[in-house]
């Protein structure tokens, strides 16, 4: 099982202990005993066996009485990818479900994120969903913030302050009946884009990224459409979006872009599917739809809290495999109700399984495929596979140290099952009580540790 390089840089350190997770080929992947050595860039440098201690220990330079043992019930897993998640909306999540998308929009979101000029709120806001993702064991996010450029910067600085992998993305709008404060011009929204990207990546960053984020296309004339996907192209970046997430939205796209063949191909026109392209929701997406995604390359995001919760719709994950195109799970607050990856991995399931009642020829999806959703997919779909995702030598160490047996935890262990058991229970029954550690690029970002003031 040896699969290590000739170090580069020292190694900072090695675990011992069952390690979860998924490749290209299996869904799911359990090495146990192995050792993990994790040099000073933060990147695994060798994953070997527990037999091979002494020699691993000559090879790279450490001593066998460093290595830190895992205890029976622990293993290490991949950090989990949220691949669509509004910052600015966490004020309010676990509330305001009552209505459809169009019209919660207006009612509960366009009103809450007009407040986020205000960057003390912002920073209250900002602060406290990166501690609350990161606690559960979310070590990328790709975030929505507002319109406004200052507090989306500084949504980037909060993420970097707690060693966060995040993309931000300002938010692009100059089409909004319902709220007619909360837009702005296309030229505005094009100018503070460009300021936005150039001010995030003259921070230099190591973790956190500009992504261009057109809201959707209802609130974006063409022109502003266009003119992001050239920014995007210019600059090399990621793009964030919604598509047909209720039946409404499909309508409306319909009768404001009628010159275009679908939703999708809207995005497409504007040079906004690529295969740095990551889109929420695709429930009412056609096959035809989906096979424009596989062209393009770009991925589609599965936030099923959030198409239960506002009546959405039922995405067929399934389906979307079988079209070959990328997907990854996002927990989309606040419009699913809950911060936490694990609650989209069991709305997964759950989907799944709807689908199945409805038509008992459906395949069911197992938690060993959304666990993969969950991780690696994630990583796929924002393309940041070579990156991480999983546990491969010169990737970054984005992990979770999970104890199903954690001192008043959720979990109730009646007899030693295994690590596909503990797993399997801590994806259904487990909370941050379970996840002891978080590691993002090798740095242990958990337990929490507040900022230093400037």
């Amino acid at each position: 099982m040896e699969n290590s390089v000739r170090p580069s840089s020292a190694i900072a350190y090695v675990y011992r202990g069952t390690f979860v997770h998924s490749t290209q080929q299996t869904a799911l992947q359990i090495l146990e005993d192995a050792l993990l050595g994790v040099d000073t860039e933060g990147k695994i440098a060798f994953i070997g066996e527990g037999k091979e201690l002494e020699k691993l220990s000559q090879t790279f330079g450490f001593s066998t009485s460093e290595v830190t043992q895992l205890e029976q019930h622990e293993f290490f897993m991949p950090g989990m990818i949220d691949t669509h998640i509004h910052a600015s909306q966490y004020s309010y999540a676990g509330t305001a479900l009552d209505l459809p998308l169009l019209q919660w929009l207006n009612t509960y979101t366009f009103p809450v994120e007009s407040r986020f000029k205000d960057l003390e709120f912002a920073h209250r806001v900002y602060t406290q969903v990166v501690k609350r993702t990161l606690r559960n064991g979310t070590t990328t996010a790709c975030y929505f913030a507002t319109i406004h450029t200052d507090a989306s910067l500084l949504l980037g600085k909060i993420a970097n302050d707690f060693g966060q992998r995040a993309m931000v993305g300002k938010v692009c709008m100059d089409r909004n009946n319902g709220v007619k404060h909360y837009k702005e011009s296309a030229q505005e929204s094009q100018d503070e884009t460009c300021r936005f990207i150039k001010e995030l990546l003259n921070k230099k960053y190591p973790l956190v990224k500009p992504v261009v984020t057109p809201r959707f296309a209802p609130s974006c004339t063409g022109a502003l459409l266009g003119q992001l996907g050239a920014i995007a192209k210019n600059n090399n970046l990621h793009i964030q979006s919604h598509i047909s997430e209720n039946v409404e939205e499909v309508q409306l796209v319909k009768e404001l872009f009628p010159e275009s063949e679908s939703y999708t191909d809207v995005y497409h026109k504007y040079n906004l599917l690529t295969d740095k392209t990551v889109m929420a929701h695709g429930c009412h997406l056609t096959d035809e739809e989906l096979d424009l995604f596989r062209e393009t390359g770009a991925s589609l995001s599965h936030c099923p809290n959030s198409n239960f919760s506002l009546c959405s719709g039922v995405l067929n994950v399934r389906n979307v495999l079988k079209h070959k195109v990328k997907l990854g799970l996002g927990t989309d607050v606040a419009g699913g109700y809950s911060a936490s990856m694990l609650d989209a991995v069991r709305r997964t399931l759950d989907a799944s399984k709807v689908l199945t009642i409805q038509d008992p020829e459906h395949n069911t999806l197992t938690f060993e495929e959304v666990f993969r959703l969950a991780t690696l997919g994630g990583s796929q779909a924002l393309s940041l596979d070579d990156i991480t995702g999983n546990f491969e030598v010169g990737k970054d160490f984005d992990a979770l140290r999970v104890n199903v047996a954690a001192p008043d935890g959720p979990i109730d262990l009646i007899q030693y099952e295994g690590p596909k058991t503990h797993l399997e229970k801590f994806l259904n029954l487990g909370d941050d009580r379970n996840i002891m550690e978080v590691f993002v690029a090798g740095r242990k970002v958990l337990p929490l540790t507040e900022p230093t003031a400037e």
